[in-house]
Order: C-alpha cells, then sequence, then structure tokens
C-alpha cells in the first residue's frame, strides 16, 4: 500500500489538455522541446521520445511568427498536451492561441504595456486556454528592481501578483504560477511566499540548473525541498542538451517522494572491501534491461551476500553477491543461489514471474 508522507498545498485546479493540475492530481512532469519549432517533425519526433520516457506536458519555444504558425501541426500531432512558450511579442500568444495550443507560458515582465496582456488574456478567456504567469529572476520588472533593490523573493512575488491582479480584472482564473530561479535558496523562498499569498495551482524548476549531473541534484534539492513541504503541483528539471535526461530526473525526485509510483526503482550499494563482483557492470545492466517497466518495481542490486538480503528487504526483487555467485532474493527471502553470469538472468526471470502474477498486477501505479 502507498504511503503518503506530504500533505499537498490545496489549490484550485486546472486542466492543460487531458492532464489536471492542483492538489486533486498527482504532480505532472514536463519539459521543453530544444529543437527548432518550424521543424515540426523534428519537434514532433522528440515530443514522442519525450512521452515514452514520461513526460507528460511539454512546452515549446515561440520565437517568431513562423514558429506561432508550425502550432497547429504541432498540436495536432502531438500526444502530449502543448504549451506555447512566448516571450515580448504579444502577438504570438494571440496567434498561438488561434492555433490551438492547451496552455500558454508568458512572462508578463518582458511582455510590455498591461493592454497587451488584457489583449491575451480576453483571447485565452475565449478558447478557455490556461496561461502560466512564469516570473524569472532574471526578468523582473525594472521598477520592481529598483523598488526592492535588486532581485529578491519579495520582487518575484510582487510581480507574480501583480499579473494575476490584472487576469483577475479580467473575470480568468485558469491560472498557474512559476518563480523560477537559478539560485536554489532564492527559488524555495519565493515558492514558499507565493504558496501563502493565493491558491493557485504551482509550476516548480530550477531555471537554467546546469549540465545533467549538476543540474539534476540542483533541481532535486529545490523541487525535492517544496515538494516535501507540499508545495507544487507541476514540475520540470531543466537541463543543459537533450532533454530525455530532465523526465529520468523527474521521475527520480517523484518516486524519492513517494508522490508517484511508476517504473523501476534501484537500490544499490556503493560497494565497500566486502564486494567481490563487478556490481557497478551488474547494476548497469539491470538498469538498461528493465527501464521500459512501467508497473512499480524496486528492486536491489547488493554486494554482499551477507547483508545484502535483510538490508534490502523492503525491495520487490533483488541480488546479493558473493565470491563467484550470488543470491537471488524476494522480499528478503532467498530464493535461489546461481554462479555469478548467471545473476542478472536469474534476476529477470524472477521479475518476470513477479509482473505476472495477480497480486503484482494489482499494485497501485
Amino acid at each position: 500500500m502507498k504511503t503518503t508522507y506530504f500533505e499537498r498545498r490545496k489549490t484550485k485546479t486546472i486542466r492543460i489538455g487531458n492532464v489536471g493540475i492542483g492538489h486533486d492530481f498527482p504532480v505532472s512532469i514536463q519539459s521543453m522541446t530544444n529543437t527548432k519549432t518550424i521543424d515540426t517533425l523534428a519537434t514532433l519526433a522528440q515530443i514522442k521520445e519525450l512521452a515514452a520516457n514520461g513526460c507528460e506536458i511539454i512546452r515549446v519555444a515561440v520565437p517568431d511568427r513562423d514558429a506561432a504558425f508550425s502550432l497547429g501541426r504541432i498540436v495536432e500531432g502531438s500526444p502530449l498536451p502543448v504549451i506555447a512558450d512566448i516571450h515580448f511579442d504579444y502577438q504570438l500568444a494571440l496567434t498561438a492561441i488561434e492555433q490551438g495550443v492547451n496552455g500558454l507560458r508568458l512572462n508578463p515582465g518582458n511582455i510590455g504595456a498591461r493592454w497587451k496582456v488584457e489583449e491575451v488574456v480576453r483571447a485565452a478567456q475565449e478558447r478557455k486556454t490556461p496561461i502560466r504567469i512564469g516570473v524569472n529572476s532574471g526578468s523582473l520588472e525594472k521598477e520592481l528592481l529598483h523598488k526592492h533593490g535588486g532581485v529578491c523573493a519579495d520582487a518575484m512575488v510582487e510581480s507574480a501578483l501583480k499579473h494575476i491582479a490584472i487576469l483577475e480584472d479580467l473575470n480568468f482564473d485558469l491560472i498557474k504560477v512559476s518563480l523560477k530561479a537559478s539560485h536554489v535558496p532564492l527559488m524555495i523562498e519565493a515558492y514558499r511566499k507565493i504558496a501563502e499569498a493565493g491558491a493557485y495551482p504551482l509550476h516548480l524548476g530550477v531555471t537554467e540548473a546546469g549540465l545533467v549531473e549538476n543540474g539534476s541534484i540542483k533541481s532535486a534539492v529545490g523541487i525535492g525541498t517544496l515538494l516535501a513541504e507540499g508545495i507544487g503541483d507541476t514540475i520540470r528539471v531543466s537541463l543543459t542538451g537533450d532533454p530525455v535526461p530532465e523526465i529520468k530526473a523527474a521521475k527520480v525526485i517523484l518516486r524519492t517522494l513517494g508522490l508517484r509510483e511508476k517504473g523501476v526503482e534501484i537500490i544499490s550499494c556503493p560497494t565497500c572491501g566486502r564486494c567481490q563482483l563487478d556490481l557497478l557492470k551488474i547494476a548497469k545492466e539491470i538498469e538498461l534491461r528493465t527501464a521500459q517497466i512501467e508497473l512499480p518495481l524496486t528492486i536491489a542490486v547488493m554486494g554482499c551476500a551477507v547483508n545484502g538480503p535483510g538490508e534490502a528487504k523492503e525491495a520487490d526483487v533483488g541480488i546479493a553477491g558473493g565470491k563467484g555467485e550470488g543470491l537471488v532474493f524476494v522480499k528478503g527471502a532467498i530464493v535461489r543461489k546461481v554462479p555469478e553470469n548467471e545473476l542478472v538472468d536469474a534476476l529477470l526471470d524472477q521479475i518476470n514471474k513477479l509482473i505476472q502474477s495477480d497480486k503484482f498486477k494489482n499494485k497501485g501505479v
């Protein structure tokens, strides 16, 4: 049975396409394409790859009119709800809405005059297109920077609240909010403050987090801290390069906190002087050969035949190595002893039996 450790902050709820956003729904995973949006074939290919890896909402850049007019074909062919990312030109937002996108992301600080934002809101109201007010620490309004003496959480929150008020004045409430920063303590403080200031759902992220290794860690600290406090309804891990690792990192964050149960989690020991087999090689092979399993499954890969089964007794299945041989165990109970070179195949055989069992088929995802 799944144990929920964190009480989610109560929010309004919205829908981005068929994905519900808010406390009544699971925390969703987003990413963003890095193809040229006008290259619709390449963009759709990347969206489909991200969807296959567990992405649930996709955002695409709309830097110009050609990109905006490409959105219709992308929306039509996408397996995921599509959000248009708009900067500077409000007319691009109007075109994106006409092209049928499932949501908009606007940084009101760089859209310009209030009347431009109002035009976009009216169009979104007609189509019931949700808007994310995306405040970034690097693009705050000049007057707020002057008022607060530079970038700070209070300036970010004031910016968001100012633009929320514009939307509310127009009777528009299909809103979610983000307050992203690359400095994790600033990001955490800003989200905590906006969470206390209203009930709109929040999109979490550490902007420009960096390359895969460091960026994943920064994102896990920032996003994970807030999720552990019940704050956050949809997330994006922003990494440089191929966006697929963003999805893998996001899934680990959610699974680690018990907020989602889907796919394989591998528990592997750090190894020590007792380890007498190539545990790293074995763990990587297991990870590769179980990557497509969607049912929630915890696999332990332990280097010590003495302590391994006991230390990983909460795992669904696992192996523990000895000298030239190893044990296969289920929930800490040893079921087989096999030569080292047969360990992975023996484990996969046991996993297949588990997956086919009625008890495991009924395990919640």
